[in-house]
């Protein structure tokens, strides 16, 4: 089974699926579905239309510079089997989906870096915008049904003789 890559988005076409087109100078074009068919008429660039592998790629949305993924490249050679060396690559197949694993975490960490302070900064201009809704401590002091109610904790002699020592 001959598994192709859409021309536009990247994706994987199976067999009995898409669209071929063949330009004037027998360059063989193949589309996973209509939408990339038109897009592809209409001269669009897959690296500008965000949907696409490649649009992610060239944006640092997609990890590129992975080696693991120079094991998936197709290779049309028949291959000799060893026992051996089908007992390695087994071995070695596992380590390969644990590295690529921690190497997908840190992507996503280090995309995910700067958000924290975004987020800080989105709620403090959402806090400002809307001021006006929150309530003036004054009221608050008045009706103690807004507030939250205080927990009481008994403290045991103990540990409060330990607390006080280690303030002093």
């Amino acid at each position: 089974m001959r598994l192709e890559k859409c021309w536009f988005c990247s994706s994987t076409i199976y067999p009995g699926h898409g669209i071929q087109f063949v330009r004037n100078d027998a360059k063989i074009f193949r589309f996973c579905r209509s939408k990339c068919h038109k897009n592809f008429k209409m001269k669009r660039n897959p690296r500008k239309v965000k949907w696409t592998k490649a649009y992610r790629r060239v944006h640092g949305k997609d990890m590129t510079q992975d080696s693991t993924f120079e094991f998936e490249r197709k290779r049309n050679r028949p291959e000799r089997y060893n026992r051996n060396v089908t007992e390695n690559t087994l071995k070695v197949m596992k380590k390969i989906v644990k590295v690529r694993a921690e190497r997908e975490a840190r992507h996503i960490k280090l995309r995910m870096k700067g958000k924290a302070a975004k987020e800080q900064k989105e709620a403090v201009k959402e806090l400002e915008q809307s001021i006006h809704m929150v309530k003036a401590p004054a009221v608050l002091r008045q009706d103690q049904s807004l507030t939250l109610p205080m927990i009481k904790a008994e403290v045991s002699q103990q540990q409060s003789e330990a607390v006080r020592a280690m303030e002093e």
